[in-house]
Protein backbone atom coordinates (compact mmCIF):
# COMPACT_ATOMS: atom_id res chain seq x y z
CA UNK A 1 0.00 0.00 0.00
CA UNK A 2 3.06 2.19 1.13
CA UNK A 3 4.65 1.52 -2.40
CA UNK A 4 1.58 2.12 -4.42
CA UNK A 5 1.10 5.38 -2.58
CA UNK A 6 4.75 6.44 -2.94
CA UNK A 7 4.03 5.87 -6.98
CA UNK A 8 0.95 7.99 -6.97
CA UNK A 9 2.83 10.93 -5.11
CA UNK A 10 5.74 10.34 -7.26
CA UNK A 11 3.63 10.65 -10.37
CA UNK A 12 1.92 13.86 -9.25
CA UNK A 13 5.40 15.21 -8.09
CA UNK A 14 6.43 14.98 -11.87
CA UNK A 15 3.52 16.42 -13.52
CA UNK A 16 3.54 19.48 -11.38
CA UNK A 17 7.21 19.67 -11.86
CA UNK A 18 6.91 19.75 -15.57
CA UNK A 19 3.69 22.20 -15.19
CA UNK A 20 5.81 24.15 -12.85
CA UNK A 21 8.80 24.31 -15.85
CA UNK A 22 6.29 24.94 -18.50
CA UNK A 23 5.18 28.11 -16.82
CA UNK A 24 8.87 28.76 -16.08
CA UNK A 25 9.23 28.79 -19.88
CA UNK A 26 8.17 32.90 -20.39
CA UNK A 27 10.04 35.49 -18.69
CA UNK A 28 8.06 37.60 -16.69
CA UNK A 29 7.89 40.12 -19.44
CA UNK A 30 5.74 38.00 -21.68
CA UNK A 31 3.94 36.59 -18.09
CA UNK A 32 2.48 39.81 -17.96
CA UNK A 33 0.26 39.44 -21.62
CA UNK A 34 -0.92 36.00 -20.44
CA UNK A 35 -4.57 35.82 -19.87
CA UNK A 36 -4.89 31.80 -19.99
CA UNK A 37 -1.76 29.57 -18.52
CA UNK A 38 -3.73 26.18 -17.19
CA UNK A 39 -2.02 22.63 -18.41
CA UNK A 40 -5.45 20.88 -19.23
CA UNK A 41 -8.54 24.21 -20.51
CA UNK A 42 -11.41 23.44 -21.97
CA UNK A 43 -13.09 26.12 -24.24
CA UNK A 44 -16.69 25.44 -24.06
CA UNK A 45 -19.67 26.21 -26.57
CA UNK A 46 -17.95 27.82 -28.94
CA UNK A 47 -18.21 28.37 -32.50
CA UNK A 48 -15.41 26.75 -34.62
CA UNK A 49 -14.53 27.30 -37.99
CA UNK A 50 -11.41 24.62 -38.24
CA UNK A 51 -9.19 26.58 -41.21
CA UNK A 52 -9.98 23.09 -43.87
CA UNK A 53 -12.98 24.95 -45.85
CA UNK A 54 -15.76 23.56 -44.20
CA UNK A 55 -18.42 25.31 -42.47
CA UNK A 56 -18.62 26.51 -39.21
CA UNK A 57 -19.93 23.82 -36.37
CA UNK A 58 -21.59 25.64 -33.04
CA UNK A 59 -21.68 25.01 -29.51
CA UNK A 60 -18.64 22.84 -29.66
CA UNK A 61 -15.60 22.00 -26.72
CA UNK A 62 -12.21 22.26 -27.47
CA UNK A 63 -9.68 20.31 -25.04
CA UNK A 64 -6.17 22.13 -24.76
CA UNK A 65 -3.74 19.87 -22.61
CA UNK A 66 -0.30 20.94 -22.27
CA UNK A 67 -0.09 23.03 -25.91
CA UNK A 68 -2.01 20.65 -28.02
CA UNK A 69 -5.30 19.82 -28.95
CA UNK A 70 -6.72 16.87 -26.93
CA UNK A 71 -10.11 16.56 -28.66
CA UNK A 72 -12.63 18.54 -30.63
CA UNK A 73 -16.15 17.87 -30.90
CA UNK A 74 -19.87 18.47 -29.27
CA UNK A 75 -19.01 15.54 -27.24
CA UNK A 76 -15.73 16.16 -25.48
CA UNK A 77 -15.05 14.47 -21.97
CA UNK A 78 -14.37 17.52 -20.05
CA UNK A 79 -11.71 16.23 -16.85
CA UNK A 80 -12.33 17.61 -13.67
CA UNK A 81 -8.81 19.02 -13.36
CA UNK A 82 -9.24 21.18 -16.79
CA UNK A 83 -9.97 25.24 -16.61
CA UNK A 84 -13.15 25.39 -18.07
CA UNK A 85 -14.10 28.57 -20.22
CA UNK A 86 -16.86 29.71 -21.40
CA UNK A 87 -16.90 31.67 -24.72
CA UNK A 88 -20.38 31.32 -26.04
CA UNK A 89 -21.30 33.72 -28.88
CA UNK A 90 -17.78 33.81 -29.53
CA UNK A 91 -15.69 31.59 -32.85
CA UNK A 92 -12.36 30.14 -32.49
CA UNK A 93 -10.06 29.94 -36.01
CA UNK A 94 -6.93 28.24 -36.21
CA UNK A 95 -3.67 30.60 -35.71
CA UNK A 96 -3.03 32.67 -38.75
CA UNK A 97 -0.23 31.38 -41.04
CA UNK A 98 0.97 34.52 -42.11
CA UNK A 99 3.33 34.05 -45.68
CA UNK A 100 4.70 37.79 -46.22
CA UNK A 101 4.88 39.55 -43.15
CA UNK A 102 8.53 41.29 -42.78
CA UNK A 103 9.65 42.83 -39.40
CA UNK A 104 10.51 46.09 -40.71
CA UNK A 105 8.61 49.49 -41.65
CA UNK A 106 8.96 52.17 -44.22
CA UNK A 107 10.50 55.56 -42.82
CA UNK A 108 9.61 57.51 -45.05
CA UNK A 109 10.95 59.85 -47.94
CA UNK A 110 14.53 61.59 -45.70
CA UNK A 111 14.40 64.38 -48.67
CA UNK A 112 11.94 64.98 -51.38
CA UNK A 113 13.86 67.51 -52.90
CA UNK A 114 16.69 65.78 -53.48
CA UNK A 115 14.18 62.58 -54.57
CA UNK A 116 13.54 59.01 -52.92
CA UNK A 117 15.42 57.44 -50.49
CA UNK A 118 13.56 55.10 -48.47
CA UNK A 119 14.95 53.49 -45.36
CA UNK A 120 13.27 50.39 -43.67
CA UNK A 121 13.76 49.99 -39.84
CA UNK A 122 13.29 47.45 -37.86
CA UNK A 123 10.20 46.73 -35.58
CA UNK A 124 11.49 44.47 -33.74
CA UNK A 125 9.79 45.85 -30.53
CA UNK A 126 6.20 46.32 -31.99
CA UNK A 127 5.43 44.05 -34.57
CA UNK A 128 5.94 40.32 -32.87
CA UNK A 129 3.73 41.72 -30.70
CA UNK A 130 1.15 42.75 -33.15
CA UNK A 131 1.02 40.42 -35.15
CA UNK A 132 0.50 37.74 -32.21
CA UNK A 133 -1.95 40.64 -30.61
CA UNK A 134 -3.92 39.99 -34.39
CA UNK A 135 -4.44 36.13 -34.50
CA UNK A 136 -0.73 35.89 -36.25
CA UNK A 137 0.85 32.64 -34.16
CA UNK A 138 3.34 31.42 -37.05
CA UNK A 139 5.11 33.68 -40.14
CA UNK A 140 7.77 33.77 -42.43
CA UNK A 141 9.36 36.93 -42.98
CA UNK A 142 9.95 37.00 -46.36
CA UNK A 143 12.63 39.18 -47.06
CA UNK A 144 15.26 40.29 -44.38
CA UNK A 145 16.95 43.82 -43.96
CA UNK A 146 18.67 42.54 -40.56
CA UNK A 147 18.88 38.69 -40.84
CA UNK A 148 20.60 38.50 -37.40
CA UNK A 149 18.03 40.58 -35.46
CA UNK A 150 15.08 38.64 -37.15
CA UNK A 151 17.11 35.01 -36.13
CA UNK A 152 17.68 36.61 -32.48
CA UNK A 153 14.11 37.68 -32.08
CA UNK A 154 13.11 34.01 -32.87
CA UNK A 155 15.35 32.49 -30.64
CA UNK A 156 13.90 35.38 -28.19
CA UNK A 157 9.93 34.14 -28.95
CA UNK A 158 11.32 30.56 -28.96
CA UNK A 159 12.67 30.53 -25.42
CA UNK A 160 9.60 32.68 -23.94
CA UNK A 161 11.99 35.69 -23.63
CA UNK A 162 9.25 37.68 -25.64
CA UNK A 163 6.19 37.28 -26.93
CA UNK A 164 5.76 37.04 -30.39
CA UNK A 165 4.24 34.58 -33.24
CA UNK A 166 6.76 31.00 -33.96
CA UNK A 167 8.41 32.52 -37.16
CA UNK A 168 10.44 31.33 -40.47
CA UNK A 169 13.15 32.98 -40.81
CA UNK A 170 13.82 34.71 -44.41
CA UNK A 171 17.22 35.22 -45.47
CA UNK A 172 18.26 39.20 -47.27
CA UNK A 173 16.68 40.06 -50.41
CA UNK A 174 18.49 38.45 -53.40
CA UNK A 175 18.63 41.70 -55.31
CA UNK A 176 20.55 42.67 -58.09
CA UNK A 177 21.74 45.97 -59.42
CA UNK A 178 19.19 48.66 -59.41
CA UNK A 179 18.11 48.27 -55.96
CA UNK A 180 15.70 51.70 -54.28
CA UNK A 181 17.09 51.33 -51.20
CA UNK A 182 20.41 50.97 -49.86
CA UNK A 183 19.50 48.43 -46.83
CA UNK A 184 19.67 45.20 -49.70
CA UNK A 185 23.15 44.10 -51.26
CA UNK A 186 23.36 43.82 -54.89
CA UNK A 187 24.66 40.58 -56.39
CA UNK A 188 27.50 40.76 -58.47
CA UNK A 189 26.51 37.67 -60.31
CA UNK A 190 25.96 33.81 -59.62
CA UNK A 191 28.55 32.81 -57.54
CA UNK A 192 27.98 35.66 -55.18
CA UNK A 193 24.45 34.24 -55.04
CA UNK A 194 25.52 30.76 -54.26
CA UNK A 195 27.70 32.35 -51.79
CA UNK A 196 25.11 34.48 -49.72
CA UNK A 197 22.77 31.14 -49.77
CA UNK A 198 25.00 29.03 -48.61
CA UNK A 199 26.12 31.04 -45.69
CA UNK A 200 22.86 32.57 -43.98
CA UNK A 201 21.80 28.36 -44.57
CA UNK A 202 24.75 28.06 -42.79
CA UNK A 203 23.13 30.63 -39.83
CA UNK A 204 19.68 29.09 -39.89
CA UNK A 205 17.30 30.89 -42.08
CA UNK A 206 14.64 28.39 -43.72
CA UNK A 207 14.26 30.36 -46.84
CA UNK A 208 15.34 32.69 -49.65
CA UNK A 209 13.20 35.43 -51.76
CA UNK A 210 14.49 37.04 -54.95
CA UNK A 211 13.91 40.13 -55.79
CA UNK A 212 13.27 42.62 -58.44
CA UNK A 213 16.34 43.39 -60.23
CA UNK A 214 18.03 39.62 -59.97
CA UNK A 215 19.33 38.07 -63.01
CA UNK A 216 17.82 34.87 -64.33
CA UNK A 217 21.77 32.96 -63.72
CA UNK A 218 21.22 34.46 -60.40
CA UNK A 219 18.19 33.54 -59.89
CA UNK A 220 19.00 29.73 -61.26
CA UNK A 221 22.11 29.69 -58.76
CA UNK A 222 20.26 30.73 -56.14
CA UNK A 223 17.52 28.32 -56.35
CA UNK A 224 19.95 25.47 -56.80
CA UNK A 225 21.60 26.00 -53.46
CA UNK A 226 18.69 26.63 -51.70
CA UNK A 227 17.52 23.43 -52.95
CA UNK A 228 20.83 21.54 -52.11
CA UNK A 229 19.92 22.81 -47.97
CA UNK A 230 16.35 21.37 -48.23
CA UNK A 231 15.06 25.19 -48.87
CA UNK A 232 12.46 27.12 -50.97
CA UNK A 233 12.57 30.12 -52.77
CA UNK A 234 10.11 32.99 -53.71
CA UNK A 235 10.19 35.99 -55.47
CA UNK A 236 9.35 39.20 -55.84
CA UNK A 237 10.04 39.75 -59.50
CA UNK A 238 10.28 41.97 -62.10
CA UNK A 239 13.36 41.25 -64.46
CA UNK A 240 11.89 38.14 -64.74
CA UNK A 241 8.83 37.07 -65.58
CA UNK A 242 6.41 34.17 -63.45
CA UNK A 243 6.92 31.59 -66.62
CA UNK A 244 10.63 32.01 -66.84
CA UNK A 245 10.68 31.85 -62.78
CA UNK A 246 8.82 28.51 -62.95
CA UNK A 247 10.87 26.93 -64.98
CA UNK A 248 14.10 27.49 -63.23
CA UNK A 249 12.44 26.06 -59.97
CA UNK A 250 10.99 28.92 -58.31
CA UNK A 251 8.73 27.29 -55.31
CA UNK A 252 6.27 30.59 -54.93
CA UNK A 253 5.79 33.97 -56.09
CA UNK A 254 4.63 36.61 -54.14
CA UNK A 255 2.23 39.41 -54.66
CA UNK A 256 0.32 37.74 -58.08
CA UNK A 257 -0.52 39.06 -61.26
CA UNK A 258 0.45 42.65 -59.91
CA UNK A 259 4.51 42.32 -60.65
CA UNK A 260 4.62 40.17 -63.61
CA UNK A 261 6.02 41.64 -65.90
CA UNK A 262 6.40 39.06 -69.05
CA UNK A 263 2.93 40.46 -70.69
CA UNK A 264 4.85 44.16 -70.83
CA UNK A 265 5.58 44.71 -74.94
CA UNK A 266 9.31 45.66 -75.89
CA UNK A 267 10.36 43.65 -72.38
CA UNK A 268 13.90 42.38 -72.31
CA UNK A 269 15.64 40.06 -70.73
CA UNK A 270 16.62 40.48 -67.29
CA UNK A 271 15.61 44.08 -67.69
CA UNK A 272 12.70 45.70 -64.97
CA UNK A 273 10.44 47.69 -66.87
CA UNK A 274 9.25 50.69 -65.82
CA UNK A 275 6.53 50.96 -63.05
CA UNK A 276 4.46 53.42 -65.35
CA UNK A 277 4.80 50.48 -68.52
CA UNK A 278 4.10 47.98 -66.28
CA UNK A 279 1.17 49.74 -64.94
CA UNK A 280 -0.36 50.48 -68.44
CA UNK A 281 -0.05 47.05 -69.65
CA UNK A 282 -1.89 45.40 -66.16
CA UNK A 283 -4.35 48.23 -66.54
CA UNK A 284 -5.41 46.61 -70.45
CA UNK A 285 -4.47 42.78 -69.33
CA UNK A 286 -7.41 40.64 -70.12
CA UNK A 287 -7.25 38.10 -66.96
CA UNK A 288 -9.55 35.44 -68.84
CA UNK A 289 -7.09 35.79 -72.12
CA UNK A 290 -4.93 32.74 -73.13
CA UNK A 291 -1.65 34.15 -72.45
CA UNK A 292 -2.41 35.01 -68.91
CA UNK A 293 -4.73 31.49 -68.59
CA UNK A 294 -1.83 29.71 -70.11
CA UNK A 295 0.69 31.15 -67.42
CA UNK A 296 -1.79 29.75 -64.74
CA UNK A 297 -2.22 26.54 -66.01
CA UNK A 298 2.39 26.41 -65.98
CA UNK A 299 2.54 27.72 -62.52
CA UNK A 300 0.15 25.27 -61.43
CA UNK A 301 1.70 22.45 -63.26
CA UNK A 302 5.16 23.51 -61.35
CA UNK A 303 3.67 23.74 -58.40
CA UNK A 304 3.81 27.25 -57.63
CA UNK A 305 2.59 28.66 -54.93
CA UNK A 306 1.87 32.73 -55.15
CA UNK A 307 1.11 34.39 -52.14
CA UNK A 308 -1.40 37.22 -51.69
CA UNK A 309 -1.20 40.50 -50.49
CA UNK A 310 -3.99 42.87 -51.24
CA UNK A 311 -3.60 45.11 -47.98
CA UNK A 312 -0.56 46.32 -49.62
CA UNK A 313 -1.70 47.20 -52.47
CA UNK A 314 -5.48 48.59 -51.48
CA UNK A 315 -2.77 51.62 -50.16
CA UNK A 316 -2.90 53.03 -53.25
CA UNK A 317 -6.22 53.52 -54.02
CA UNK A 318 -7.37 57.22 -53.11
CA UNK A 319 -9.53 56.87 -49.37
CA UNK A 320 -8.68 52.87 -49.05
CA UNK A 321 -8.72 51.18 -46.71
CA UNK A 322 -11.01 52.52 -44.17
CA UNK A 323 -8.93 54.58 -41.67
CA UNK A 324 -8.97 53.07 -38.51
CA UNK A 325 -8.01 54.75 -35.00
CA UNK A 326 -6.21 51.52 -33.82
CA UNK A 327 -3.63 51.77 -36.34
CA UNK A 328 -3.42 55.25 -35.88
CA UNK A 329 -2.44 54.87 -31.89
CA UNK A 330 0.14 52.49 -33.21
CA UNK A 331 1.88 54.48 -35.27
CA UNK A 332 4.88 56.55 -33.78
CA UNK A 333 3.66 60.81 -33.98
CA UNK A 334 6.57 61.17 -36.59
CA UNK A 335 4.92 57.72 -38.71
CA UNK A 336 1.57 58.84 -38.23
CA UNK A 337 2.25 62.22 -39.97
CA UNK A 338 3.74 60.41 -42.87
CA UNK A 339 1.36 58.28 -43.40
CA UNK A 340 -1.53 60.79 -43.26
CA UNK A 341 0.43 63.04 -45.35
CA UNK A 342 1.06 60.80 -48.78
CA UNK A 343 -2.62 59.24 -47.95
CA UNK A 344 -4.11 62.31 -48.90
CA UNK A 345 -1.55 62.99 -51.36
CA UNK A 346 -2.94 59.59 -52.82
CA UNK A 347 -6.66 60.71 -52.29
CA UNK A 348 -6.00 63.31 -54.91
CA UNK A 349 -4.80 60.90 -57.85
CA UNK A 350 -8.65 60.69 -59.24
CA UNK A 351 -7.09 59.03 -62.47
CA UNK A 352 -5.45 56.27 -60.55
CA UNK A 353 -5.59 52.62 -62.14
CA UNK A 354 -5.20 51.71 -58.50
CA UNK A 355 -8.57 50.11 -58.26
CA UNK A 356 -8.53 48.43 -61.71
CA UNK A 357 -5.46 46.82 -60.74
CA UNK A 358 -6.85 45.27 -57.69
CA UNK A 359 -10.04 44.13 -59.12
CA UNK A 360 -7.46 42.57 -61.62
CA UNK A 361 -5.44 41.07 -59.26
CA UNK A 362 -8.34 39.78 -56.99
CA UNK A 363 -9.89 37.92 -60.70
CA UNK A 364 -6.06 36.48 -61.08
CA UNK A 365 -6.05 34.94 -57.70
CA UNK A 366 -9.81 33.54 -57.98
CA UNK A 367 -8.42 31.66 -61.16
CA UNK A 368 -5.26 30.60 -59.83
CA UNK A 369 -7.02 28.72 -57.03
CA UNK A 370 -9.69 27.61 -59.58
CA UNK A 371 -6.95 25.61 -61.77
CA UNK A 372 -5.48 24.20 -58.65
CA UNK A 373 -2.50 26.63 -57.27
CA UNK A 374 -1.76 27.03 -53.74
CA UNK A 375 -2.70 30.40 -52.75
CA UNK A 376 -1.04 31.76 -49.61
CA UNK A 377 -2.33 34.60 -47.79
CA UNK A 378 0.32 38.24 -46.40
CA UNK A 379 0.38 41.64 -46.07
CA UNK A 380 3.32 43.02 -47.19
CA UNK A 381 3.86 45.88 -44.22
CA UNK A 382 5.64 47.97 -46.51
CA UNK A 383 4.12 51.00 -49.50
CA UNK A 384 3.86 54.09 -47.84
CA UNK A 385 2.96 52.96 -44.30
CA UNK A 386 -0.13 52.55 -42.91
CA UNK A 387 -0.12 48.73 -43.67
CA UNK A 388 0.61 47.33 -39.99
CA UNK A 389 1.72 43.66 -38.73
CA UNK A 390 -0.97 42.08 -37.67
CA UNK A 391 -3.52 44.76 -38.45
CA UNK A 392 -2.72 43.60 -42.11
CA UNK A 393 -3.26 39.92 -42.04
CA UNK A 394 -6.80 40.41 -40.79
CA UNK A 395 -7.26 42.81 -43.91
CA UNK A 396 -6.11 40.68 -45.77
CA UNK A 397 -8.90 37.97 -45.34
CA UNK A 398 -11.12 40.44 -45.49
CA UNK A 399 -10.24 41.25 -49.15
CA UNK A 400 -9.83 37.68 -49.96
CA UNK A 401 -13.95 37.59 -49.10
CA UNK A 402 -14.07 40.80 -51.28
CA UNK A 403 -12.01 39.13 -53.92
CA UNK A 404 -14.96 36.36 -53.87
CA UNK A 405 -13.55 33.54 -51.07
CA UNK A 406 -16.16 32.90 -48.74
CA UNK A 407 -15.47 33.42 -45.37
CA UNK A 408 -14.42 30.09 -44.63
CA UNK A 409 -12.59 29.68 -48.08
CA UNK A 410 -10.11 32.83 -46.70
CA UNK A 411 -9.88 31.64 -43.39
CA UNK A 412 -8.27 28.26 -45.20
CA UNK A 413 -6.12 30.31 -47.53
CA UNK A 414 -4.74 32.33 -44.24
CA UNK A 415 -4.29 28.97 -42.45
CA UNK A 416 -4.19 25.38 -43.78
CA UNK A 417 -2.71 26.84 -47.53
CA UNK A 418 0.46 28.46 -45.22
CA UNK A 419 1.00 25.62 -43.01
CA UNK A 420 1.25 23.10 -45.75
CA UNK A 421 3.77 25.49 -48.05
CA UNK A 422 5.93 25.17 -44.61
CA UNK A 423 5.41 21.54 -44.51
CA UNK A 424 3.83 22.14 -40.96
CA UNK A 425 0.51 20.96 -41.46
CA UNK A 426 0.85 17.98 -39.12
CA UNK A 427 1.42 20.43 -36.59
CA UNK A 428 -0.48 23.61 -37.14
CA UNK A 429 -3.37 25.49 -39.83
CA UNK A 430 -6.38 23.69 -38.42
CA UNK A 431 -8.32 22.83 -35.38
CA UNK A 432 -8.08 19.04 -34.87
CA UNK A 433 -6.86 16.45 -32.49
CA UNK A 434 -3.59 16.32 -32.37
CA UNK A 435 -2.16 19.36 -33.04
CA UNK A 436 -0.59 22.77 -31.55
CA UNK A 437 -3.20 24.54 -29.78
CA UNK A 438 -2.63 27.74 -31.80
CA UNK A 439 -6.03 28.84 -31.53
CA UNK A 440 -7.67 32.85 -32.15
CA UNK A 441 -10.73 33.42 -29.92
CA UNK A 442 -12.91 35.77 -32.04
CA UNK A 443 -15.65 38.19 -30.23
CA UNK A 444 -18.10 37.27 -33.28
CA UNK A 445 -18.88 35.33 -35.94
CA UNK A 446 -16.75 35.86 -39.16
CA UNK A 447 -18.48 33.43 -41.30
CA UNK A 448 -21.28 35.94 -41.40
CA UNK A 449 -19.16 39.48 -41.38
CA UNK A 450 -15.38 38.97 -42.18
CA UNK A 451 -14.79 41.81 -40.55
CA UNK A 452 -15.41 40.62 -36.88
CA UNK A 453 -12.11 38.97 -37.61
CA UNK A 454 -10.48 42.02 -36.22
CA UNK A 455 -12.33 41.15 -32.93
CA UNK A 456 -9.45 38.88 -31.55
CA UNK A 457 -10.16 38.83 -27.81
CA UNK A 458 -7.01 36.08 -26.62
CA UNK A 459 -4.57 34.10 -28.86
CA UNK A 460 -3.62 31.03 -27.94
CA UNK A 461 -0.48 29.66 -29.10
CA UNK A 462 1.23 26.27 -28.34
CA UNK A 463 -2.01 26.35 -25.57
CA UNK A 464 -0.62 29.49 -23.79
CA UNK A 465 -3.71 32.32 -24.03
CA UNK A 466 -2.22 36.03 -24.84
CA UNK A 467 -4.61 38.88 -23.97
CA UNK A 468 -4.47 40.99 -27.76
CA UNK A 469 -5.53 44.56 -26.09
CA UNK A 470 -2.86 43.92 -23.75
CA UNK A 471 -0.56 43.91 -26.38
CA UNK A 472 -1.51 46.08 -28.66
CA UNK A 473 -1.87 49.01 -26.17
CA UNK A 474 1.96 47.78 -25.10
CA UNK A 475 3.23 48.68 -29.04
CA UNK A 476 0.70 52.43 -29.14
CA UNK A 477 2.82 54.97 -30.08
CA UNK A 478 5.68 52.75 -30.94
CA UNK A 479 5.66 51.56 -34.92
CA UNK A 480 7.82 53.87 -36.78
CA UNK A 481 10.52 53.94 -33.87
CA UNK A 482 11.00 50.37 -33.23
Amino acid sequence: MRSILSAILLMISICCAGLAQALQKLSPLTQQFVSVDASVVALVHVRVIDGTGAAPREDQTILIDHGRIAAVGDAVAVPASAKVIDINGRTIIPGLVGMHDHLFYPNQLADRRTGPVIIYNEMGFSFPRLYLACGVTTLRTTGSIEPYTDLSLKKLIDTGKTPGPTMYITGPYLEGVGSFTPNMHELTGPDDAMRLVNYWASEGVTSFKAYMHITRAELKAAIDAAHAHGLKVTGHLCSIGFTEAAAVGIDDLEHGLFVDTEFVPGKKPDVCPSQVDTGKTMASLDIESAPVQKMIRDLVAHQVAVTSTLPVFELSIPGRPPLEPRVLAALSPAARIDYLTIRALVGERADSNAAVLLKKEMQFERDFVKAGGLLLAGEDPTGYGGDLAGFGDQREVELLVQAGFTPEEAIHIATENGAKFLGTDSEIGTIAAGKDADLVVINGNPAKNINDIEKVETVFKDGVGYDSAKLIESVNGAVGLH
